[in-house]
Order: structure tokens, then C-alpha cells, then sequence
């Protein structure tokens, strides 16, 4: 373990030639960024955490109960043990061809004495309930909302003065010997204690289109801001969380009243989001913050691990910025030469929306197609409850008994 540490924690990697441990520890200054100071952002995640839990319950859901969110009437499937345990085992769409002859979709008809469409109706329905609601969607985005905003702003006003903010060369006068101000301090902390709460909870969180990107993003941020705390890459990185914040708390707003319903305010905060998103993280973010990192600091130091290391992740970060501007610009596309604003492509999906806006909407909307439905479930609990019952002695003549039965 000792020789992992010492490996680890080579000079070499984290400073630049000539410098080292030994002279960051005589920094002078209000707070020196040292890697032990990073274990505070573990309870700061889990205060964030019981913090949310609180918000949602106290604030958030009376929040949007006042701003009309309105959850969707989801119709409770049928009992159909065989069905339901093909969909916790194995998927949630029932027509996969490569599958074991027992699980086939045949198989599934004859089991239960199903047509083909009332299997497609009930885990149509059953997928339906797992989504999660509009409140829950709601309350996670105004969580988020929240502490965009407040991040933003107080990063900003604690920046405004600095002259690194107006002048990126500052960033490496005197790097990496650079006092931490005790407010820099706690905005990098506070934020990575942040970031640690979302990674925490993706796996309860409302699962979106972009998942796998977003798991991306929080990890890469992360190792990010981790990194640059113990190499003291402070100012850069107060820049670019000002950055990305800049943007986010708009995005989150726009979702809030997407779910409840206020179609043209989010239609307006949407297009704002997506002005100041392309400004931020197309133009200001390569132009400002990576032309520094990559050309601007070696002026100051020569190259060494955490040069390359640091930069590599700012990559990673702006090639998801270009991802997530592709999105917004389908979008932008959709709005102009279409006529409307349609959902958020960039994250504001879950993974199976489209599935209930086919078939769900219009099952809701329409009281006779509610009947038709309730109808064939009890037809399908009835059918069910006489082919389970003959089924050890008649299963070769279920698929051929049960048309007639019905």
C-alpha cells in the first residue's frame, strides 16, 4: 500500500519540473489545496443527498402542485405471473426473436391464452408503470434548478473580482504556487460534494436518452475537478464550473415548466438555454479555457503527466459539449422549419417515452378505448385462470382450446 501511495503521489505526475511537494506546502495564503482536503466532498455528498430528500418533500412537491404538474392516469396491468416474470428476467419488449424456445413470444401467447395483441397491451402497460411520474421528474429538476442557480451565482460574484476572469493569462502567474482563497475553496468543494450526490443516485434517478453520456460527464468531472485541486489548477477550474453552470440551471427551469405544462415559458427558456449553451460550451469554453490550458500555460512551466491528463479530460468534456449541440440544433431545426418545439433531445427523455406517446396518449384519451381495455384484461384474467388450471394435463391442446374458449 505504501509503495502505491509513493507511486501515486510522484511529484512528477502532479507538478512541474522543479517543483515540489515540499514547495506547495509553504504556500502562502489563506488555504493551500492539499489532497487530504478532498475527503470532504464524501459527507458533503451524502449532506446533499439527505438535503434533496428534504427539498423534494417540503418545497418541491408543493412547488409543483402550485404549478399544475399532473401525473398520468397509468392503468394497473392484469395478474400474469408467467408474463411478468419473462419481464423481470429477461426484457421489457416481448417480440425478441433470439430467445430460448420456452420464452418465445409463441409460447408466451399459448401460456397464457393471450392474442398476440393483448400480450403487446400488457407489458405496453406494465412498462408504463415503472415510469417514473411528472412530479418525480419535476422534483428532480428543480433539486438540480436550485443548485445551478445558487452556484452559479455565488461563483460568479466570487470570480467577478479575480483578475484570472477577465484575463486568462492570471490563471498561471506564479502556478502552481498559488494561494487558495478561502471562498475557492469551498466553491470547488461544494461542487465536487455535488457531483459525488448525482453519481450516487444515477442508478435511482430518472433514467434518460443520454445516460450513458451523463455517467460520462459526471466521472469525467469528477477525476476533473479532483485532479486540478491537488495539481492547483484552482482558477481554470473555477472557470470552467462557471461555465457549465451558466448554462444548466436555464435547462432545468425549461423542464420544470415543460412538466407543468406552461408550454410557451419553456418554449422561451429553452431557446434562451440553447443561445447562452452554444455560446458557453461551442465558443467560450475551447476559445478561453482550453486555448489556456493547452497553449497560454506553457509560457509559465514545461509539460508534464498532469498537463497532459488535465487536458485530455477538458477533451472529453467538449467533445460531450458537441454531442449534447447536436441534440439542440435538431431541435433548433425542428422549431424553425417545423413550427414547434418538441421534447428535449439532450437529456429530458426517459428511455421508453416514446413507447406511451404511440399507444398510451391516446388509450387516455379516449373513454371508449378505456373500456375496450378493461375489457380485454378481464377477458385475458379469465382466459388465463382456465388454461393455468388444465395446463399440466391439457398443454398440448392449449393453443388449439383456447380461440374456442374464448
Amino acid at each position: 500500500m505504501e509503495l502505491f501511495s509513493e507511486w501515486l503521489w510522484k511529484q512528477e505526475y502532479w507538478l512541474p519540473p522543479g517543483i515540489t511537494w515540499e514547495d506547495m506546502a509553504q504556500i502562502q495564503g489563506s488555504a493551500c489545496p492539499l489532497p487530504r482536503d478532498l475527503l470532504v466532498t464524501l459527507p458533503l455528498a451524502v449532506g446533499f443527498i439527505a438535503l434533496r430528500h428534504a427539498f423534494e418533500r417540503v418545497a418541491a412537491v408543493p412547488l409543483s402542485r402550485l404549478l399544475g404538474v399532473r401525473d398520468k392516469l397509468r392503468l394497473r396491468v392484469p395478474p400474469a405471473p408467467s408474463l411478468e416474470a419473462f419481464y423481470i428476467r429477461h426484457s421489457r419488449q416481448p417480440t425478441l426473436v433470439t430467445m430460448p424456445k420456452q420464452h418465445s413470444p409463441l409460447f408466451l401467447y399459448c401460456l397464457c391464452g393471450l392474442t398476440q395483441k393483448q400480450v403487446q397491451i400488457w407489458f405496453r402497460h406494465r412498462r408504463n408503470q415503472d415510469r417514473p411520474s411528472n412530479t418525480k421528474k419535476f422534483c428532480e429538476a428543480s433539486w438540480r434548478f436550485v443548485f445551478y442557480l445558487v452556484s452559479f451565482t455565488a461563483g460568479l460574484a466570487s470570480l467577478i473580482d479575480t483578475p484570472w476572469f477577465w484575463d486568462q493569462k492570471e490563471c498561471w502567474r506564479g502556478y502552481p504556487q498559488q494561494a487558495v482563497e478561502k471562498v475557492h475553496y469551498w466553491y470547488y468543494l461544494t461542487e465536487l460534494g455535488f457531483y459525488w450526490s448525482l453519481l450516487l443516485c444515477v442508478s435511482v434517478d430518472v433514467k434518460r436518452k443520454d445516460f450513458k453520456e451523463q455517467i460520462i460527464h459526471h466521472f469525467a468531472t469528477i477525476v476533473l475537478l479532483g485532479f486540478s485541486y491537488c495539481a492547483n489548477y484552482v482558477r481554470v477550474g473555477t472557470l470552467v464550473m462557471l461555465v457549465h453552470d451558466s448554462s444548466d440551471f436555464l435547462l432545468e427551469s425549461a423542464k420544470m415548466f415543460n412538466y407543468a405544462g406552461w408550454k410557451k415559458t419553456c418554449d422561451v427558456l429553452f431557446i434562451v438555454f440553447a443561445v447562452v449553451f452554444l455560446v458557453t460550451r461551442l465558443v467560450i469554453f475551447p476559445s478561453k479555457i482550453i486555448s489556456t490550458t493547452l497553449i497560454l500555460s506553457m509560457e509559465v512551466f514545461e509539460p508534464f503527466v498532469g498537463y497532459y491528463f488535465f487536458n485530455a479530460l477538458l477533451l472529453v468534456l467538449q467533445a460531450l459539449h458537441v454531442f449534447w449541440a447536436w441534440l439542440i440544433l435538431r431541435m433548433a431545426y425542428k422549431f424553425l422549419f417545423l413550427g414547434k418545439l418538441e421534447k428535449d433531445e439532450r437529456s429530458d427523455d426517459d428511455e421508453s417515452e416514446e413507447d406511451e406517446d404511440e399507444g398510451g396518449e391516446e388509450e387516455e384519451q379516449t373513454p371508449w378505448r378505456k373500456r375496450r381495455i378493461v375489457l380485454d384484461s378481464k377477458l385475458a384474467m379469465m382466459t388465463s385462470s382456465c388454461v393455468l388450471n388444465n395446463l399440466a394435463n391439457q398443454r398440448a391442446n392449449v393453443c388449439s382450446t383456447t380461440p374456442k374458449a374464448r
